[in-house]
């Protein structure tokens, strides 16, 4: 596990319920240096099955929602045991105790759960899972706890008000809006952790937010940068390209941007991506891989046809065309320079405020924000 990641005080915990206790016979764990997932049979090599199983790598453990048969990987993958790298730093940050009544949404294989039952108590923790063949599973695997967790077939977006008021909620999906209802179903001063993120990419940051004395709000900063599988009724489509871009891209306005490849793209958790998707909203972003010294990066439009395609090329200027009602490269390369105006703020500056309105964000002062 990463230096820093499992806090002494939760050390117990991770040995008393470790991640192989339930993880199924046939996983995909992720290899770090061939860069992909790979199948790995508890039945055909034991002594690998458990040295992924204890590695700090995330393990998928369903594809293309269960649709997906045979040993090789599926196309998408649906459900996963997360890194402990992140599950213990986002428990963490749920300040759970004893006694703690919590709801989690996302019950995948359990174990996250059975470690907030370990911390909370037997009784205490509420799972949700939207799936119901991962619900069952997880029921069975309660049943081998002694059944220290319910486990609820049902969508997790609407929260479980039979079980509220708890004083804990947690997600262990990438959401691209937070519900109001699991702020109602929080008590004042409660606390949310969630990785939350926008349709622009795939990347989230961890909210940890405080429901208000009044219980009409919660608010609070991000923690640091992770990837999570998307809540099923907040995923996007893919973009047909072409709906947007029937011809060439010279059919949009020509124009250039002085902005580099390096500063624009970032790496996959560097925080611009971050900032851009909260400051351009109703965007989704593409980018190709580089070839002959060149990348194209486009930008899409999620609520109309707008698009813009800024291609780089290494020593060159970048040269833009956008075409729709929106100037969707402006708007980008507007955020990009607030960005750098701001300087550079990385995740933990930004933070979130969710009301029964919507939600915002904010940068520094939740005084000074903006809906997202």
């Amino acid at each position: 596990m990463s230096s820093g990641a499992l806090s002494s005080d939760w050390a117990p915990t991770y040995a008393a319920v470790p991640r192989s206790s339930v993880l199924p016979d046939l996983m995909w764990p992720f290899d770090m240096e061939a860069g992909r997932s790979v199948a790995v049979s508890k039945a055909d090599d034991p002594a690998k099955w458990q040295e992924y199983a204890d590695s700090d790598a995330p393990i998928v453990t369903q594809w293309d929602d269960g649709k997906h048969a045979g040993a090789d990987p599926g196309h998408v993958p649906t459900s996963s045991a997360s890194m402990p790298s992140v599950v213990f730093p986002m428990l963490q940050a749920l300040d759970l105790r004893p006694g703690h009544r919590a709801l989690e949404i996302g019950s995948a294989t359990l174990w996250n759960a059975l470690l907030m039952a370990h911390r909370a108590g037997p009784g205490n923790v509420t799972t949700m899972e939207v799936d119901k063949a991962l619900a069952d599973a997880a029921r069975a695997t309660a049943e081998r706890f002694g059944n220290c967790v319910r486990v609820i077939h049902g969508d997790g977006f609407q929260g479980y008000p039979e079980g509220a008021p708890f004083h804990r909620i947690i997600a262990t999906c990438g959401l691209r809006s937070i519900p109001f209802a699991w702020v109602e179903q929080c008590e004042p001063g409660g606390i949310i952790v969630a990785p939350w993120g926008t349709h622009y990419s795939n990347g989230d940051a961890v909210a940890r937010l405080v429901v208000a004395p009044d219980g009409k709000s919660a608010s609070g900063q991000f923690a640091g940068p992770v990837e999570f599988m998307k809540l099923r009724a907040q995923r996007v489509a893919p973009v047909v390209h072409s709906d947007y871009v029937p011809g060439s891209v010279a059919d949009g306005d020509e124009t250039s941007t002085t902005i580099t490849e390096a500063e624009f793209v970032g790496g996959q958790f560097t925080p611009q991506r971050f900032a851009l998707g909260i400051r351009v909203p109703n965007c989704q972003h593409v980018i190709a891989e580089k070839r002959d010294g060149g990348r194209p990066v486009w930008l899409y439009g999620t609520t109309d046809r707008s698009w813009a395609c800024a291609w780089f090329r290494d020593g060159e200027t970048a040269r833009v065309w956008q075409s729709g009602p929106r100037r969707m490269w402006d708007e980008a390369e507007a955020a990009y320079q607030w960005w750098e105006e701001k300087s550079k703020p990385g995740h933990e500056r930004f933070g979130l405020t969710v009301t029964a309105e919507g939600q915002s964000a904010w940068l520094d002062d939740p005084a000074d924000s903006w809906t997202v």
